[in-house]
């Protein structure tokens, strides 16, 4: 089954570290069977107030799939880029 892991980075405090977190991550994930589905884009709020600044939704085909990436050497490697340069919410669900 399908997961799709939803992160809402809500503030950046270092652009540079953010930067360099976003140029990496990308290979990580798609070793692991990844795919982004959205990453930045225009987020329109249609109810609620939840008006998440940058948005990434990533799909993996399996919630191993996903653990397998979030565990992984080479994940922790650029981890602490995104740990200390933005405050951000994290989620995976399942799919239908």
């Amino acid at each position: 089954m399908s997961v799709y892991m939803i992160v809402e980075a809500k503030e950046v405090t270092d652009k540079n570290k953010y930067s360099e977190y976003i140029q990496k991550v990308p290979q990580t994930i798609a070793k692991f069977g990844g795919k982004y589905l959205a990453r930045g884009g225009k987020v329109l709020t249609v109810a609620g107030d939840w008006n998440p600044p940058r948005l990434i939704i990533v799909k993996f085909a399996s919630m191993d799939n996903f653990q397998s990436w979030w565990n992984s050497s080479e994940y922790k490697l650029v981890a602490p880029l995104r740990e200390q340069s933005a405050k951000t919410n994290a989620i995976v669900v399942e799919g239908l």
